[in-house]
């Protein structure tokens, strides 16, 4: 099976550090290290967490109109994303549908992409598909991607060059990093302050282990990349959002630019345009995606079925973890859309027995992204 699965540039130097390794998306990659998922997911919160996702897609789009032709896939703003930017994205299909989410950044000669790993191929598919032929897309195959999160990442980071403490939130550039000249954009998946940083495949376990000699630095594998997400209320492709749900239905509303969903000549343009903006106009939708607190110590996993106080089957956790900052069972799921209102009482179905969990607001923990 292993022999199988590809590799990361770093996957020997995870190896060396005794992580576990797992199938993930096609990769082996490493769930936890010594530390383990607990203490993985606190260092990151209280100092910086170091993150192979060299697995996720990278791309190139070249070509005076690339940012135009993404545009008609998306339902945000990339015509007028100021160059040294950086915009979160959704590829919607006809039926209103999430193919994807993705970062696209604004590096001036090119568009810079990042797509999910498990989604990669058909993303790539989807772009040729749709891409006039003055734009040309590049995959990138002989780069690493790290990131560096927590409230350290940035004076550990500025060691190597002050001028990344200059950025703020969604800001990206091409920064030379103890020698090597990387993508650098501040932005991440855990909701705290940090950076993504595209490197050289060659030079990765050297920037690796720049890093990792910071005493405030430890690896984070996926367990704990998983906790800190979701207490900080960020969708995981393929669970909490796929090609069944709507931007609406999930709520997701601030991920479509008010242009593209007002009245106005850059209202729609979009795949899936007239069913996303009838259902924004009408709020018309069978249910929608809310956050959950438990009010046992009892962790409520993915697939949980959830009920009303009447034992009525009434929506079903798509995440779910025990949050080890916020101290109570996290999870997001999907509910009849009566039913998504801050303090509503339903029931988790967890090994026969009905777990109350409370509708909460998202995130559970306070995003700590650095706006200058």
């Amino acid at each position: 099976m292993s022999q199988d699965l590809l590799k990361t540039p770093l996957h020997a130097l995870h190896v060396e550090m005794g992580a576990k390794m797992v199938p993930f998306a096609g990769y082996d990659m490493p769930v936890q290290y010594a530390l383990g998922v607990r203490k993985e997911h606190i260092h990151c919160r209280e100092q910086a967490g170091l993150f192979d996702v060299s697995h996720m897609g990278q791309l190139k789009l070249h070509g005076p109109n690339a940012a135009k032709a993404i545009e008609a896939l998306v339902p945000v703003d990339i015509v007028d994303l100021p160059q040294g930017k950086q915009r979160y994205a959704l590829f919607t299909n006809e039926q209103g549908g999430l193919m994807d989410d993705l970062m696209v950044t604004n590096f001036g000669d090119h568009l810079f992409v990042v797509v999910n790993a498990a989604c990669k191929e058909q993303d790539i598919a989807h772009l040729r598909a749709n891409l006039p032929e003055d734009v040309e897309l590049e995959e990138i195959e002989d780069r690493a991607l790290l990131a560096l999160q927590g409230p350290k990442a940035a004076a550990v980071l500025s060691t190597l060059n002050p001028t990344v403490a200059e950025m703020v939130f969604m800001d990206a550039a091409v920064i030379e990093l103890a020698g090597i000249e990387c993508l650098v954009s501040r932005s991440g998946y855990t909701g705290e302050d940090g950076y993504e940083i595209s490197v050289p495949a060659e030079k990765a376990e050297e920037f690796a282990r720049r890093l990792l000699l910071k005493e405030e630095v430890e690896w984070i594998g996926l367990g704990a990349r998983d906790s800190l997400r979701l207490e900080c209320g960020l969708c995981l492709y393929g669970h909490d959002i796929d090609t069944t749900t709507t931007p609406v239905e999930a709520s997701l509303l601030w991920a479509i630019s008010k242009p593209r969903r007002a009245d106005g000549e850059r209202a729609g343009g979009f795949p899936g345009a007239d069913i996303i903006l009838d259902q924004i106009a009408t709020k018309d939708v069978s249910r929608k995606r809310i956050g959950l607190i438990g009010s046992s110590k009892a962790p409520v996993r993915e697939g949980a079925k959830l009920f009303d106080a009447d034992d009525n089957e009434v929506g079903i956790v798509t995440s779910g973890t025990f949050g080890p900052t916020k101290g109570q069972p996290v999870a997001m799921g999907y509910v009849k859309t009566e039913l998504a209102v801050i303090g509503t009482e339903v029931f988790a179905e967890v090994r026969g027995k009905k777990l109350p969990m409370t509708v909460e607001k998202m995130p559970f923990v306070p995003q700590r992204y650095y706006r200058g």
